[in-house]
């Protein structure tokens, strides 16, 4: 499975410089705050974890 940490650090640092919370993120997905947590933590790290996480770089053209 390809490693994220690039991209988790892009949305984080996305979300703090236009003070976004993970909240606000979770919801716009429709997953719980707490799995979006999780995945942006890196603490799961799953075949899920990863669409997400490139759903969300794609949706804000973080690339």
């Amino acid at each position: 499975m390809p490693e994220t940490i690039n991209g988790r650090e892009k949305i984080k640092a996305y979300l703090s410089a236009n003070d976004i919370s993970i909240a606000s993120l979770a919801t716009m997905y429709g997953m719980s705050k707490q799995d979006l947590s999780d995945y942006l933590a890196g603490r799961k790290k799953n075949p899920q974890a990863n669409r997400v996480i490139l759903k969300i770089i794609s949706d804000f053209k973080l690339s």
